[in-house]
């Protein structure tokens, strides 16, 4: 594999164009014992139970992170519409799966009471996690690996190059806002940590070339930006003969393709291994969000969906994140995380996004999700809350 070979991936199939519309989403969860919720619970039990009730209808699929949280990966869909009635009907389905085992889905950003506790079987997590402490970060990949959540959403990448390049710009410029509109992670195993998002914090502290923005310079094209971000990149993990894993062989992607040694195999595993708020797979997945309660799951999707899909909108989220846009806008990610909503600026534009969102919804055939995103937009947004802060705020 040559550098034009990986250009030529990325450009090809991670930017792979075509008109917007399409959208899915990802929701990790905490399962837990709500009478004991400190309680380590075996991932083999929720397996079991998760098993025994069948495959969720809406046709998600279920599968484990390293800690035992359960991700429900919707479909794609052609709207808001049909994908909320499917997700929202598997998340039902798996909670009623797991209710006669006395457990239930808990929604946060990082598990409030459990300590990380590593449950992975493939050799593959095993390798990642070695590949962290080698790396220094023995404390925080843990933590991600096993005690973080979020709700991703996926969007079309645009309608052509001169689309997918504002897209790419805009959705960076809302990563700070989404990142304080959500945050709802201000506990870590029992103790407050002094930030809105924790999870947030983690992910900015982990492994910087695999997890910062990939976003430099407004003017480079989106397929520079991730081909210069992966052949930066550290390899990871590496699979040998015999389905053996190593971690950390030691050079960049980039150093390995001067080698010659890389396979296109190689780059898409390669790629899979980085963590950007924003990563580009043939479609935008949104990463810097953290997961909610049940009720509000579906709030973050219906808001980034709008902003991006909807050309009104999409415009007035440009206007209102327009100071976190290109490269000045890295400066803006940590406050967020830190303070989430308390923070004036981020306040001011996620009131201005939602009130554009809400005003889109019901033209993109999501009239259903308006209520949803009203109320959290009254109880949160309009408030200058993030629910990290929510519940201590009310106490006065």
């Amino acid at each position: 594999m040559r550098l034009e070979d990986v250009h030529s991936h990325v450009t090809g199939t991670c930017f792979k164009t075509g008109p917007p519309g399409t959208v899915g989403a990802e929701t990790e969860w905490f399962v837990i014992d709500p009478r004991e919720p400190g309680a380590p619970i075996p991932a083999a039990t929720v397996r079991a139970a998760v098993e025994q009730a069948g495959p969720p209808p809406g046709g998600s699929a279920v599968t484990y992170e390293p800690g035992g949280q359960l991700e429900l990966s919707s479909a794609p869909f052609p709207g808001l519409a049909p994908l909320h009635r499917a997700l929202a009907a598997d998340i039902a389905h798996v909670r009623d799966a797991l209710e006669p085992a006395g457990l239930t889905l808990a929604g946060h950003g990082v598990d409030p009471h459990r300590p990380p506790g590593f449950q992975a079987e493939h050799p593959r997590y095993a390798c990642q996690r070695d590949y962290y402490i080698a790396r220094g970060f023995a404390e925080a990949g843990p933590q991600m690996m096993c005690s973080t959540a979020s709700v991703q959403v996926n969007l079309d990448i645009g309608a052509d190059d001169a689309d997918a390049a504002r897209r790419w710009r805009l959705v960076h410029a809302l990563g700070p806002v989404l990142v304080a509109a959500f945050a709802n992670s201000p506990r870590r195993a029992g103790r407050r940590t002094g930030w809105a998002s924790t999870r947030q914090a983690i992910w900015a502290e982990l492994d910087p070339c695999r997890t910062a923005s990939v976003l430099r310079d407004a003017a480079e094209s989106p397929a520079d930006a991730w081909t210069r971000y992966a052949l930066d990149a550290r390899v990871m993990l590496v699979r040998a003969p015999g389905d053996r894993w190593i971690a950390d062989p030691g050079l960049t992607f980039g150093e390995w393709v001067d080698k010659g040694e890389p396979t296109a195999s190689d780059l898409e595993y390669h790629l899979s291994t980085l963590f950007p708020p924003v990563r580009p797979r043939g479609w935008l997945e949104l990463r810097m969000i953290d997961a909610l309660p049940e009720r509000y799951w579906s709030v973050p999707v219906a808001v980034a969906t709008a902003l991006l899909d909807d050309p009104r909108a999409s415009s007035a989220a440009e206007a209102a994140t327009a100071r976190f846009a290109g490269r000045a806008g890295a400066a803006w990610w940590e406050p967020a995380a830190r303070h989430g909503l308390a923070e004036p600026v981020h306040a001011d534009a996620a009131r201005a996004c939602f009130e554009a969102a809400l005003s889109a919804l019901p033209g993109m055939g999501a009239s259903a999700l308006v209520p949803a995103v009203a109320d959290y937009a009254d109880r949160y947004v309009e408030r200058g809350l993030s629910p990290a802060f929510a519940e201590e705020t009310s106490r006065c």
